[in-house]
Formats: structure tokens, C-alpha cells, sequence
């Protein structure tokens, strides 16, 4: 590999043959990559990577990219709001066609740091892998995830519903449906009341 230091003083990295960076044969095929980014780099490498694509006319070789996001709901003095979450900070998800050019567009791209791969050679992520993320990143209608911030035993406080201001503890969790359980005491007795995670806080 060789690294060329430019008039304007910044680095490139180029692959001294084809077979450090692809194992000796170049492929047609598409596949997915992920790339090594500086932290909180990843939308700027995007925007940068997709530029350079543009302008370096590598639109046959690199197709998308993507920062994978999911929205989540979290409570912040007392109001709620979706926020949007990395689902994998410090990486970027890159569907190309891997050759010497595309890696070199890929790798010199300002933020990122390495392909993920063995060695020196960018390894394409498995079919069921990339597969997870897509209809993970692509679930537009789906309800936000709540942020669980809750465990089993805790006090917590209701803060909406009928049950408004009744302290209880945390006797259930369940994740999938954004619920948990809580047993509140009234006329004397214990109660199991099942509650959405953005109806309670923390005491």
C-alpha cells in the first residue's frame, strides 16, 4: 500500500495490488460493505461519499449509502419526542461492485478510516445481515421504540392515564410491545396494572 502526500497536505491511500485489497480477482457482483468512520462522522462521510461518486462518475461501481437509523421515543423534561438513533455508530453501509477504483473512492473519502474486512481485504457482509439491517432502516410506518430505561423492582411514578400520580414498582418488562407491568397499591392492595413505557418516570 502507498501513501501519496498531496500539495494541499493531506494523505491518500492507494492499493499497491490488486490482491492486498481484493484477493486477487475483481467481481460484478454487488455487495454490501461497512466502512470504519470517525465518531459522529457517519452523515458527513455519507454526504461526502455520495459527492464523490457524483463527481468522479462511479455511479456504476457504488451504489448507496447508508447510515442506518432508527427513531425512538424518549421523555425529556416531561415532554416526549422522537429522536433519531445510529444503529451503528462509527459505520457506514456501502453497496458496490469491489475494485481497485471503487475502493479507492471509498477509502479516500474524508472521515473514513478502514473497510471492515481481514486484513487488509474488505469482507462483504452476509446476505442475512445486510438483509436485517434494510427492513430494519426501512420500517417508515412502524411505531418509534420507546428507550427502556426501566428495570424490574424500580419505584416509578405514573405521569399519564388514570392512574396519574400513583407510585408503584416495576414487576414486568415487555420490549417487544413497549408495555410494562406495574403494581400499584390502592384501597389497601396491590395491583398489577399493565402501562405503556411513556406513561411512568423514574422517582
Amino acid at each position: 500500500m502507498v501513501t501519496e502526500e498531496h500539495t494541499d497536505g493531506t494523505e491518500q491511500t492507494t492499493p499497491n495490488n490488486l490482491e492486498e485489497q481484493t484477493s486477487g480477482s475483481e467481481s460484478d457482483e454487488r455487495r454490501w460493505y461497512a466502512i470504519h468512520t470517525y465518531s459522529g462522522y457517519e452523515n458527513k462521510v455519507k454526504s461526502h461519499l455520495e459527492a464523490r461518486i457524483a463527481s468522479m462518475d462511479m455511479r456504476n461501481k457504488i451504489f448507496r449509502v447508508i447510515v442506518p437509523m432508527e427513531e425512538e421515543v424518549e421523555i425529556k423534561q416531561g415532554q416526549r419526542r422522537t429522536v433519531q438513533r445510529k444503529v451503528f455508530p462509527g459505520y457506514v453501509l456501502v453497496e458496490m461492485i469491489m475494485s481497485d477504483e471503487a475502493w479507492y473512492v471509498v477509502r479516500n473519502t474524508p472521515g473514513v478510516t478502514s473497510f471492515v474486512g481481514s486484513g487488509n481485504r474488505p469482507v462483504p457482509l452476509q446476505e442475512s445481515e445486510i438483509k436485517s439491517i434494510l427492513k430494519q432502516v426501512t420500517k417508515e410506518t412502524e411505531k418509534p421504540k420507546a428507550k427502556i430505561s426501566f428495570a424490574k423492582g424500580q419505584s416509578v411514578r405514573v405521569v399519564d392515564g388514570p392512574f396519574t400520580e400513583f407510585i408503584g414498582t416495576v414487576s414486568d418488562i415487555n420490549a417487544d410491545r413497549n408495555k410494562v407491568t406495574v403494581l400499584v397499591s390502592f384501597f389497601g392492595r396491590e395491583t398489577p396494572v399493565v402501562l405503556d413505557f411513556l406513561q411512568i418516570e423514574k422517582i
